[in-house]
């Protein structure tokens, strides 16, 4: 007869097993060195910094030469939804300066085609409405560079049918994810991001940016049951809080519980979908950003502050580039759920490790450039800054 009991001492001895192979398993992700670069204001500093960046990075040029490169945005919220009447680039948006930048670069560097993104809220308005309506001028990003393209992956736009993007390993909440053709058409995937706190993420940075590239039209509220469908631009409902399931035509639900606790909910699927949609290039905006958020005025009681860390963060693993900026806000990289900055989340940075995405051990992560403790600007954690 076997015996099913197990000792408190062989318990014991199993656990530290799952540990050590815990650890063994995160000393083999892959580590790259991220770039940090200070940048005081939105100017000639930005090609400056940016190109010594990417030179400490090992150069551009065989990443991108002859490529067609697509750029997520973070342009998160309406045009209105203003900050002290502050423009949106000054405190959530990354900045027009810095896009413009990064286009050049990668033309300079020989890229065949520079394509932008971002699931813009005009439903299915043309991308370029939206930069208009920001104040932004579309063909000054055109100008950046020979072939610039702009598209509003909220839904189908100029593709025929969506791309799917399976979870290697099964995925934590979903098995895949459907998404605009663009996220696939392109050779060199970049996330371009603002540095800023998350109340459901703890962080939004390079990965946090992408939760944004599912559309509307599958992952929205007013989403239909059976197959995608053109809808009122609507908020990402059933990604944060488990209201709904996608259409049925979309990669099932896996997560057995099915969490309704945001906190839970977007740090996975964020995970989720950087593991199924790699990032080549993590480019984080810290010039000028605010405190207390990813948007201002979103929650009554919470406070937001314009903040100025006159920070560039760049590199080629966006778990370890992620994990810099987590440390350059004053933030612990390898904290969990119940410490700053993931009060009330679990934490992104573990669970796209866990995924196999890269490393957010500062220790084995080369930072180059200005070092972390030169470039610091100490966020105050969310908890502190609700009224």
């Amino acid at each position: 007869m076997t015996n099913t009991h197990t000792s408190r001492r062989d318990f014991l001895g199993l656990m530290g097993m799952a540990a050590g192979a815990g650890l063994l398993k995160a000393q083999h992700l892959p580590a790259s060195r991220v770039a940090v670069g200070l940048c005081p204001e939105y100017n000639h500093q930005v090609v400056d910094t940016l190109s010594t960046m990417f030179d400490q990075l090992g150069g551009i040029e065989s990443l991108v030469r002859g490529k067609t490169v697509a750029v997520k945005l973070n342009m998160t919220g309406g045009p209105g939804n203003k900050l002290n009447s502050m423009p949106n680039q000054m405190t959530h948006w990354v900045h027009p300066q810095v896009i413009g930048a990064v286009i050049y670069l990668f033309g300079k560097a020989g890229a065949q085609r520079v394509r932008l993104l971002e699931s813009a809220p005009f439903g299915t308005k043309p991308l370029e409405e939206f930069m208009l309506a920001a104040g932004w001028q579309p063909k000054d990003f055109a100008s950046a560079a020979p072939r610039v393209e702009f598209e509003n992956t909220n839904f189908l736009g100029s593709g025929k049918t969506y791309a799917r993007f399976m979870v290697p390993g099964g995925g934590l909440m979903y098995a895949g994810y459907d998404l605009n053709h663009s996220y696939r058409d392109c050779d060199v995937f970049v996330s371009l991001a603002k540095l800023k706190e998350h109340r459901t993420a703890g962080v939004t940075l390079s990965m946090k940016n992408c939760f944004g590239i599912t559309p509307c039209t599958i992952y929205s509220g007013p989403a239909p049951e059976d197959e995608p469908s053109i809808v009122p631009a609507g908020y990402r409902s059933p990604m944060h809080d488990g209201s709904r399931l996608p259409p049925k035509s979309a990669p099932p639900l896996v997560d057995k519980t099915n969490s309704k606790d945001p906190g839970y909910r977007v740090p996975r699927i964020t995970a989720d979908l950087v593991s199924a949609r790699p990032i080549h290039l993590a480019i984080i905006d810290g010039v000028y950003t605010m405190n207390g958020g990813e948007l201002p005025q979103q929650e009554p009681g919470w406070i937001h502050q314009p903040v100025h860390p006159g920070v560039l963060i760049a590199g080629l693993n966006c778990v370890s580039t992620d994990a810099v900026a987590t440390a350059i806000m004053g933030f612990d990289p390898m904290a969990d759920r119940g410490t700053p900055p993931f009060e009330k989340c679990d934490s992104t940075l573990h669970l796209a490790e866990q995924l196999g995405v890269g490393t957010r051990d500062i220790t084995r992560i080369e930072v180059i450039g200005t070092p972390i403790a030169k470039a610091r600007y100490k966020f105050p954690p969310l908890s502190t800054l609700v009224s």
